[in-house]
């Protein structure tokens, strides 16, 4: 009786995180186009998808990408954006990409190559 709720279990684990993964839309994609948030995501290398960040690797700019959702728009092609809201960066959030220095000391400080009286100072 253990071993199958525990398959039972998996099971329901696994549909659950399928259905998830179908529900999120990429915001390049000519089906879920969202302009602003795609724009953020080739310069971020990623977007947020109801609070969570996701990295993308873009191979295009973003003009590549708008033109390709006007192009499936002009072709009679749907688009199903998703909620206001949606690709949002999440309160209290630091921006993607950005780095974060402190919490050990002098040693999180973070300095420049260039400041310290090197050899050709």
């Amino acid at each position: 009786m253990k071993k199958s709720a525990q398959v039972t279990l998996t099971v329901v684990a696994a549909m659950a995180l399928a259905s998830c993964g179908r529900s999120r839309r990429e915001p390049c994609d000519r089906v879920g186009f969202d302009e602003l948030a795609c724009r953020e995501a080739v310069q971020q290398g990623g977007y947020y998808w109801g609070g969570s960040w996701y990295p993308m690797m873009y191979q295009y700019p973003y003009p590549y990408y708008y033109d390709t959702y006007r192009t499936y728009v002009s072709s009679g092609g749907r688009v199903y954006s998703a909620p206001s809201g949606t690709y949002a960066r999440p309160a209290g959030a630091a921006p993607a990409g950005s780095v974060q220095r402190g919490g050990f000391g002098s040693i999180g400080a973070g300095h420049s190559a260039g400041s310290g009286g090197g050899a050709g100072e």
